[in-house]
């Protein structure tokens, strides 16, 4: 069974480094708001974010990325992102990478 249709998950995973956001699934406007709720809406400092393997990204899923991409931005560092391409096409049409 592939991830087509399951539950999406955010989490931040803490590396050596500033962590990874991580995306996977179906990543809904419910489960960005969890993120929010057990994280705050601010940012966090990232080294890379991970969105390999959404299958279904809502616009709040692209809204915490492009996020944390601005805000990385701001502090002048470039964060790498795995784009699954599902996160690819919503990309695209928000016209922002």
């Amino acid at each position: 069974m592939g991830l087509a249709g399951a539950r999406g998950v955010v989490r931040l995973v803490n590396t050596s480094g500033r962590g990874v956001l991580c995306l996977a699934g179906d990543v809904t406007e419910q489960v960005v708001a969890e993120f929010h709720t057990d994280h705050g809406r601010e940012p966090h400092p990232v080294d890379a974010v991970d969105a390999g393997s959404v299958t279904a990204p809502s616009p709040a899923a692209l809204d915490l990325v492009l996020d944390h991409l601005d805000a990385a931005a701001r502090q002048g560092r470039v964060i790498t992102v795995r784009r699954s391409p599902a996160v690819v096409r919503l990309l695209a049409t928000a016209r922002r990478t």
